[in-house]
């Protein structure tokens, strides 16, 4: 007997739309690991300085450092999760985090490791693009996880050039839902987590302001 064939649309509907959710990830992760020897920007220095800085410094210091000429100016809560991952650097390679020794520092194993940080950190992304299509249609939701997810932007800044706009983005798509559902107090509260993390997406602020102005308004 032959194997009968299981078409995507048969897979969705017997494992439910995480599962699915999970296989658009997955296939990204593919894609994303085949990159990891592509291309990459200063910005991957910056960052792995950032990993040595929070490391090897106090708190006290992070922002006067200038060991490097890619001094930490993100807001606090970026440089906490660079100093997050920091310790899982130096369980790989010590020198990631080395302050001196450290500097343009470019053997495949810091690659690798950054650029799987980036990966996982998508996994904020996935979160925030399933709480915010979650009552959805199946066809709706598929769209936009592959607008999202497989993103050709994100693809391309994150995984090529690197940066965590994923990661950022997801926890944006996290403040949206809680607002979508009604919890505006918990919306703001995830949006100036974000701002906390990185300062540009302030542009955004004016949104939020009118947003809550005039919905509590209402409630006045």
């Amino acid at each position: 007997m032959g194997k009968e064939k299981l078409s995507f649309k048969e897979l969705d509907d017997s494992s439910g739309p995480k599962t699915t959710l999970w296989w658009f990830f997955l296939l990204a992760a593919c894609i994303k690991v085949l990159l990891f020897p592509s291309y990459r920007s200063t910005d991957f220095e910056v960052h792995r300085n950032w990993l040595a800085l929070t490391h090897s410094l106090p708190l006290s210091q992070w922002y006067f450092d200038e060991t490097s000429p890619w001094t930490l100016d993100y807001p606090p809560f970026f440089a906490y999760f660079e100093h997050f991952l920091s310790i899982f650097a130096h369980l790989v390679d010590p020198k990631i985090v080395h302050l001196q020794e450290g500097l343009n520092y470019s053997s495949n194993t810091v690659v690798y490791f950054q650029r799987f940080t980036v990966i996982l950190s998508d996994l904020c992304l996935l979160y925030g693009v399933y709480r915010i299509t979650r009552k959805l249609d199946s066809r709706k939701q598929k769209l936009i996880w592959s607008l999202v997810i497989w993103s050709p932007m994100l693809l391309i800044v994150d995984h090529v050039h690197f940066q965590y706009n994923g990661f950022l983005i997801g926890i944006l798509l996290i403040s949206l839902s809680y607002l979508e559902e009604g919890r505006d107090l918990l919306g703001g509260f995830v949006f100036a987590v974000l701002l906390c993390f990185k300062h540009l997406f302030a542009v955004a602020a004016p949104v939020y302001f009118i947003y809550l102005l005039r919905h509590y308004r209402k409630r006045l």
